[in-house]
């Protein structure tokens, strides 16, 4: 059964985030808003969600999904979800934590992996999808503990390479990169405040508090999606979802943001 977060909680976080306007008017910042926000964070919902789909015998050969193994064994998510992305050796490839769940869908419970992706991404005010709900379900057995994204095989240190060479590359129609964005601090979008990810705070903001509520959407969002809706406005080519470049940029990120706390979900604009 979906759950949908009450009218309340919709309305209180409106509520807030109008505060946190004020405040950022009145010349305060916009992360006092924030930090109001996660007390009554209406993504919390979205892990109850998640629980009853990992647990829940689904697909065409009607099984759950406790026999997924995220690095620390089947069925072990405590801590798991700190250490993606990583390489894993029956796929023979690096994958962040929604590639690993694509897997897991489509070899345990037979998905169709095609058909999963059309629908990873709920359109906003809906009552979100299976992966969204999935992927904080997983990343809130890791909530407080520390992100330790490791480079011990060599397709992790390529992958981290490789994802280090694409926020800082310049290109498309526009000549943009994700440096230009999120290269210094105090920079902002209109209201947006933009995250500085060459420090190590701001690396560890964005591997510590993703998957996050979004406040305009009304519902959970993923990295995946983040990093789609970043791509897009720098009017690159659609990213296609769970592909190399995607996880390459992750891992970049979330290694560079290690021994932040996890604190799923976040909560975003």
């Amino acid at each position: 059964m979906k759950i949908l977060p009450s009218p309340c909680l919709v309305l209180g976080a409106a509520l807030c985030l109008a505060t946190a306007t004020t405040a950022l008017a009145q010349g305060n910042d916009l992360s006092v808003g924030r930090k109001m926000l996660m007390e009554d964070n209406p993504g919390e919902l979205w892990i109850d969600q998640g629980k009853t789909l990992f647990m829940q015998k689904r697909g065409p050969k009607n099984v759950s999904l406790e026999q997924c193994d995220f690095g620390f064994g089947p069925g072990k998510l405590e801590g798991a979800a700190a250490r993606l992305p990583r390489y894993f050796a029956d796929t023979d490839r690096v994958e962040d934590l929604e590639s690993r769940l694509l897997t897991c869908m489509t070899t345990l419970q037979g998905f169709d992996r095609k058909e999963l992706i059309k629908k990873a991404i709920s359109p906003a005010a809906s009552s979100g999808s299976d992966m969204e709900a999935l992927a904080l379900y997983v990343t809130s057995r890791s909530n407080g503990m520390k992100v330790n994204v490791a480079l011990n095989h060599q397709k992790e240190y390529d992958m981290y390479k490789a994802g280090e060479y694409l926020f800082y590359r310049r290109s498309g129609q526009t000549d943009f990169g994700c440096v230009q964005c999120h290269g210094e601090a105090d920079k902002r979008i209109r209201l947006q405040d933009l995250v500085h990810m060459t420090s190590k705070q701001g690396a560890q903001e964005v591997a510590s508090t993703w998957p996050a509520y979004r406040g305009a959407h009304y519902v959970v969002r993923t990295m995946q999606w983040r990093l789609n809706d970043c791509v897009w406005q720098m009017r690159l080519p659609d990213l296609k979802y769970a592909t190399d470049y995607s996880i390459a940029l992750t891992m970049f990120l979330n290694r560079q943001g290690n021994d932040a706390v996890m604190q799923a979900p976040g909560f975003k604009r």
